[in-house]
């Protein structure tokens, strides 16, 4: 009988999470029957003790919020990208029994845009300044040949996005909310706001436009990404964003050197369809 392994998800709220969903089609597509993959309820208090309590059948871990900071001091090692944001997404459990710690949302973002035909653009605005946003400048910091400009709520947030500016060598901008229709003039723009936070900019949105990422889906298509497909627009959504970080951490726990992208994507959505 084969080596049993595991791997699950892991934040506060973690019902919603599609990652299981994900994660077993691509066991199913790969033969992997000893393979499992759940979700677990932790906050940042419970995490500790859930990780001290993990056997040697565990092979990975996937976070969300508000995990991504707190593993951080419980890993023995993290790669320069998740050290580059703070922010760790994925967990390898090594042989040698040593955590280490990755960020699959940065090449992930780069990934999903690359499958749409955008590669390298010359300036591109940011929507919101949460954790996803600084994930995104990682992401340009790698394919924006020129500034990128977030437009924010309040002048904190506009100060921390400047460091992460500064932080990853992206030639960050800043600009209040209420111009933020100002972003749609941009070859690339990616929103990370909640979602309804963009919805009201969705009028204001030019007969001519570049790409949308929006990194919502569920409900999807958000407004914004509906009106941007109206005017003709290219839009990359949430559920390419989740499948292409998703394929790199199927990857990284199994060793297989290509995981089943269209497989996994097709779960999703049938699952989205289903909610």
């Amino acid at each position: 009988m084969s080596k049993q392994h595991r791997a699950a998800v892991l934040g506060s709220p973690i019902a919603h999470s599609l990652s299981p969903v994900l994660h077993r089609a691509a066991y199913a597509a790969l033969g992997l029957d000893a393979w499992s993959y759940d979700r677990f309820e932790v906050d940042e208090a419970a995490l500790p003790g859930f990780v001290a309590e993990l056997d040697a059948t565990w092979a990975g871990l996937s976070l969300t919020m508000p995990l991504k900071r707190a593993i951080i001091p419980l890993l023995h090692e993290i790669t320069d990208t998740a050290a580059s944001v703070e922010a760790v997404n994925t967990v390898v459990f090594r042989e040698d029994g040593r955590l280490v710690g990755d960020n699959t949302d940065i090449p992930g973002m780069i990934a999903a845009l690359r499958e749409r035909g955008v590669e390298k653009v010359e300036s591109a605005a940011i929507l919101g300044a949460g954790a996803t946003a600084s994930s995104a400048l990682a992401a340009l910091a790698r394919i924006c040949a020129g500034p990128v400009t977030a437009y924010v709520r309040s002048e904190a947030r506009a100060e921390e996005m400047r460091g992460w500016g500064e932080r990853l060598g992206v030639d960050v901008r800043t600009a209040g909310w209420d111009d933020a229709a100002e972003a749609f003039a941009s070859p690339l723009v990616i929103a990370t706001t909640p979602a309804g936070t963009t919805n009201a900019l969705a009028s204001a949105v030019p007969d001519a436009v570049g790409t949308l990422f929006d990194v919502l889906y569920d409900p999807w298509p958000t407004v914004l990404a509906a009106a941007w497909s109206d005017r003709g627009g290219k839009v990359v959504g949430g559920l390419d964003l989740l499948v292409h970080q998703a394929v790199l951490q199927v990857e990284q726990m199994t060793g297989v050197p290509r995981a089943p992208l269209t497989a996994m994507r097709a779960a999703g959505e049938r699952a989205l369809a289903a909610r």
